[in-house]
């Protein structure tokens, strides 16, 4: 049974989550709180495997909860989130604090698709309670120590000439755990990395623009939201926008270029991790490397099955180091990784791969 405790001003959000999940017979809501500090108290009390947490409340918002939860008594919490700029600022913040995931605060305007949402809730929170709290020490973004990390992976790193290069792009994808995930691999890149990427991380519309500036800041390669007819370029990383699904097309003038697409299709999830590498494994056949990290679901099963039927290589993130081993696991189920690695091996394995 996974013990569940709701936190949020709003009695109408509480109700909500606790008929939501009450539903299922493997969750127990062991208890709400209206605040911050209350839920500090309820924790220490109530033992639970997962906390929602609301982040605007009287007396203690959800940020400063959140970081007395991590420092004191880390339990899983997964963020209620208002869906704009403003709200994905403060949730990318809370991500980086140790927050696992994040769910949309408005569900009474998501009635259409409330039973899909409630469906990916519970499972998300079945799956997240298993896996527990990651005993890794959460920490602010270094600097000086992103330098020093750089420094030391080029050592280990054998200097190519273009024509030697196997690798042509790196096409990553990822979904629950991705954002705290792509910050430990992406900020490490050297400037000079020499082959484009591409990625598709599930998030909503107006979350994929404030990250992308994030990692952007924090990176030495260029980061940038993509957008349609955006031109693939070394030491460039384009994120699929949240509002639809981003390919690569090969031009006439055989240029390589994004392509945005606003029709659901065939695929699940958007942005699609399928839909980006079905493309990659048609335009770069034998040179491309899939990267698959923490997420729920097999959104990308699909697309690096063909990527190494093209000849492609693909890593996967190994199960100690995810949030949830959904969509790595069913890739090295399949038996489609060449390797399988930690997350803090993963940025040297990619820089060796190019």
């Amino acid at each position: 049974m996974v013990k569940v405790l709701i936190v949020d001003d709003s009695a109408f959000m509480r109700n909500a989550l606790t008929s939501m999940l009450a539903s299922d017979p493997e969750i127990s809501i062991v208890g709400t709180a209206r605040d911050g500090l209350e839920a500090i108290e309820k924790i220490a009390s109530l033992r639970p495997d997962v906390v929602t947490m609301d982040v605007e409340m009287p007396r203690m918002d959800g940020i400063t909860a959140l970081k007395h939860i991590m420092e004191k008594a880390p339990v899983p919490v997964i963020m209620v989130s208002s869906l704009t700029n403003e709200g994905a600022k403060v949730t990318l913040d809370a991500l980086d604090l140790g927050a696992v995931d994040f769910i949309p605060k408005n569900l009474s305007e998501l009635s259409v698709n409330i039973v899909k949402i409630k469906e990916v809730l519970l499972d998300k929170i079945k799956q997240i309670a298993r896996r527990g709290p990651i005993r890794r020490i959460v920490r602010p973004i270094d600097k000086a120590a992103i330098e020093t990390k750089i420094r030391e992976l080029r050592l280990t790193v054998p200097q190519r000439a273009t024509g030697e290069r196997k690798t042509s792009v790196v096409a990553i994808g990822t979904s629950t755990g991705g954002p705290r995930a792509l910050q430990e691999i992406i900020t490490v890149l050297p400037k000079d990395f020499p082959v484009p990427i591409v990625i598709a991380q599930h998030m909503p519309p107006n979350f994929t623009g404030p990250f992308a500036e994030r990692l952007n800041q924090l990176s030495k390669i260029e980061v940038k939201e993509a957008q349609e007819g955006d031109q693939l370029k070394p030491g460039l990383a384009l994120l699929a926008p949240g509002r639809g699904h981003m390919k690569v097309v090969k031009k006439r003038t055989l240029e390589l270029v994004v392509t945005i697409s606003e029709n659901r299709e065939e695929f699940a999830y958007r942005p699609s991790v399928d839909a980006l590498i079905l493309s990659i494994a048609e335009c770069y056949p034998g040179r491309a490397l899939g990267v698959i990290l923490t997420g729920m679901g097999n959104d990308g099963l699909k697309g690096l099955t063909e990527l190494k039927r093209n000849g492609g290589r693909v890593f996967a993130q190994n199960e100690q180091t995810c949030v949830v081993y959904g969509m790595p696991k069913a890739v090295v189920d399949a038996g489609l990784a060449d390797k399988v690695l930690s997350l803090e091996e993963m940025a040297g394995e990619i820089i060796n791969a190019v």
